[in-house]
């Protein structure tokens, strides 16, 4: 096995992403003097926003909070188009001399740590198309994986019965074709997530008829596309300060719905469902279609920029039915209710399969780290795991704004450590009377799916997991690294693996 053209680095990011884009932008900023690298396991920089390609793919978060801290969003529009913002990616990248750190069609499949240099070693497979793919080797000495949390690879698709039997085609969004023609065609879109609700619209503008078929109702609402007072501000105020006036607007926006749909959900339920109402054809069934069974933000919320859904609805290019599948037939799909809705073109928004750090098997002199052993330290590194960190977004915000925070503490940590003689930093591998909780509160199925292969969240800070940005904005820039959990030191000796040291982290 051969080492990679670079050799050993400070800091290895794993995935050219948003996030790792963004964490090779704050190294730049704040840690000039640290070497680095980002890893990318496709051929081109984006992560989501270049992967995705199917209709209307948008943001389904506003642009000053998804945008990067240090980087101003400049366009007009709030709820972006994808091809927008994997611009606004890529210039960020140019603007800050990351892209030339990015080493494409490189995918990390372990990482060992060793103790007693303070060193990862990382195993890289290639993903060129060359057989047998090359394996190359990687050293650093602190691992960045920002790889997101869902499989780039595969989509979640359930087992539908009858499937076989159906004449036109099936497709997953994750996986669209760029020459699929849905033009004049009946199409049903299975699902009633964020995905769901992005494709309808998008499609009814050409196809012959949509239907959206939902086992059960998502919480829709309303957004501009174009925010009035991120237009003002940009025409009366310089261009920082209007974007960061309109980001802190829309992170206490985010910040009150979140804490009003947890401590008064019936009132966030009634005012959700007569913004729904008015924007629905007099008489449409409101009960049946655009009532969820549980509260606000138990999952997450769809945003439909220009209310583009209920224009759809309105003008009879789309249609929703909600109800359960009981087979695929030759000519569509066959309903609990009785009903056969009839296709040309199915499209399966059923959802990701979850994936923590990439499918990257991790181990700490040698001994392999069990991930749902192990408890998130601030929801960004691992107990019992030195020298690492994971990038995981928030649920009721945008992904960017923990991201940033992330990556900012992490420089932080690293700043930290060379002003004081240390190498090593690690979350104590034996935190005492933490309750342990799931990683990521959402009942969403496709958490819920693969909850149990995540690490846990404790019950009490550090350990918790807050959904707040202006909390932790605050703890991530201010609190003292010396907190008594986090375990500073140089170089140690290495103990060899014993039978008692099945797993690192805790049980």
């Amino acid at each position: 096995m051969r080492t990679d053209d670079a050799g050993q680095v400070d800091v290895l990011i794993v995935g050219a992403g948003l996030s790792g884009i963004g964490a090779g932008c704050h190294l730049r900023r704040d840690c000039p003097e640290r070497t680095f690298a980002i890893l990318e396991a496709r051929g081109a920089t984006g992560g989501t926003w270049d992967l995705f390609r199917y209709p209307g793919i948008r943001s389904d978060s506003d642009m000053q909070t998804l945008g990067y801290a240090f980087a101003p969003w400049k366009g007009a529009q709030t709820i972006a188009g994808g091809a927008s913002i994997l611009r606004y990616v890529r210039q960020t990248a140019a603007e800050y001399g990351v892209e030339e750190r990015i080493r494409f069609n490189r995918r990390v499949v372990s990482a060992d740590y060793d103790s007693g240099d303070c060193t990862w070693t990382v195993q890289v497979q290639g993903t060129d198309g060359s057989h047998p793919p090359e394996t190359t080797e990687m050293r650093c000495s602190f691992l960045l994986m920002c790889t997101g949390y869902y499989r780039y690879d595969e989509g979640y698709a359930p087992p539908f019965e009858g499937v076989e039997r159906f004449a036109g085609s099936v497709i997953h969004p994750q996986h669209w074709r760029e020459d699929l023609d849905y033009a004049g065609k009946r199409v049903v879109v299975i699902g009633s997530g964020a995905t769901a609700i992005t494709l309808v619209p998008a499609m009814a503008r050409t196809a012959g008829h949509v239907t959206m078929l939902q086992r059960s109702p998502s919480y829709v609402i309303s957004l501009p596309s174009v925010d009035p007072l991120a237009k003002l501000a940009r025409r009366l105020l310089p261009e920082t300060l209007a974007y960061q006036l309109v980001r802190w607007k829309n992170v206490a926006l985010m910040a009150l719905s979140y804490q009003l749909s947890r401590r008064r959900p019936r009132l966030v339920k009634a005012v959700i469902r007569r913004g729904v109402r008015s924007q629905l054809p007099e008489g449409y069934d409101v009960d049946t279609h655009f009532a969820p069974i549980y509260d606000p933000w138990d999952q997450r919320m769809c945003v439909v920029p220009d209310a583009d859904l209920f224009k759809a609805l309105h003008a009879g290019t789309a249609s929703i039915v909600t109800d359960r599948i009981e087979t695929f037939t030759e000519r569509g799909l066959m309903l609990a209710g009785g009903t056969e809705l009839e296709a040309d073109l199915i499209v399966t928004a059923t959802g990701l399969r979850l994936q923590a750090i990439g499918g990257t098997t991790l181990s700490v002199d040698g001994v392999d780290v069990h991930l749902p052993d192990t408890l998130a330290y601030r929801g960004m590194m691992l107990s019992g795991v030195p020298n690492f960190a994971l990038t995981i977004g928030y649920t009721n915000a945008s992904w960017t704004l923990k991201a940033d925070l992330t990556a900012n503490y992490v420089c932080r940590l690293l700043n930290h450590m060379a002003a004081h003689g240390h190498r090593q930093c690690m979350p104590t591998s034996d935190p005492q009377g933490v309750v342990r909780r799931p990683l990521i509160d959402l009942a969403s199925g496709y958490v819920q799916r693969s909850i149990e292969e995540l690490p846990a969240q404790g019950s009490e800070r550090p350990w918790q997991v807050r959904q707040n940005y202006p909390l932790d904005m605050l703890d991530f820039r201010r609190a003292e690294l010396d907190d008594g959990v986090m375990q500073f030191s140089a170089a140690r000796r290495r103990e060899p693996p014993t039978a008692t040291r099945a797993h690192s982290g805790v049980r």
